[in-house]
């Protein structure tokens, strides 16, 4: 007997998110990013549920881990793991803990929730990848208030400097920052010598033209505007 597994879509993603129970579901940081997410995972970025391990596939680095129900969302849609683990959400014997796990959850690629690290890891990915000749790249989604974090600062200084065209950073703006920036966030990666764009964080179509834009020599940053604040 054959089992046929629906295929699931982003129109199933808050039915997913619906799942996951309690108190600490941080729901607007997960809302923000939702849209986001949906896009890498099914139109850039090159990864395989069925063979998470492969040396050269896409990397994505989620920073901003404290709010990961969405993130735990599209990896049950993209079959990561099933579906009804979602129920489990936050329950002391789940893999799927208020921050992602990467020794419990299938495709995470970093332990996170402490803002303001996932970037640096990020750099170091890229660097590694650049130096086995690997054609993989490095998708990191940050959030504009995490980069009030001075190890941000470092970061997106020194991926300029050292070229890191095989990174990628999607900064969620939901206007969440204590201070902003002057000339607005994307000015922020320009100043350091990124290719940067400002786009609508919930208009999938013009979200995966900024992440296919080339950006030969220089780093990526994508910063997606959406309304919520988390």
């Amino acid at each position: 007997m054959t089992v046929t597994i629906p295929t699931l879509g982003y129109t199933d993603l808050r039915r997913l998110m619906d799942l996951q129970l309690g108190d600490e579901k941080h729901t607007p940081s997960a809302t923000s990013t939702l849209d986001v997410l949906w896009v890498l995972y099914d139109r850039i970025l090159r990864v395989d549920p069925d063979n998470t391990d492969d040396p050269d596939r896409d990397r994505f680095v989620l920073s901003k881990g404290h709010g990961p129900m969405a993130y735990y969302a599209v990896l049950a849609a993209k079959r990561f793991f099933d579906v009804e683990t979602l129920r489990s959400f936050g329950h002391y014997d789940s893999p799927l803990g208020y921050h992602p796990d990467r020794n419990l959850v299938p495709g995470v690629e970093i332990s996170s929730g402490s803002l303001g690290h996932g970037l640096g890891i990020a750099v170091g990915m890229s660097l590694g990848l650049r130096a086995r000749r690997s054609p993989a790249r490095v998708f990191c989604l940050v959030g504009d208030a995490e980069l009030d974090e001075g190890s941000n600062h470092e970061a997106i200084a020194f991926a300029g400097r050292a070229r890191l065209d095989n990174l990628t950073v999607v900064a969620v703006d939901n206007q969440s920052s204590s201070y902003g920036w002057p000339g607005g966030l994307a000015a922020r990666f320009s100043l350091e010598g990124w290719s940067s764009a400002t786009v609508d964080g919930r208009e999938h179509a013009a979200l995966e033209r900024a992440f296919d834009a080339e950006h030969v020599g220089r780093p990526r940053a994508v910063v997606a505007v959406v309304e919520s604040k988390a």
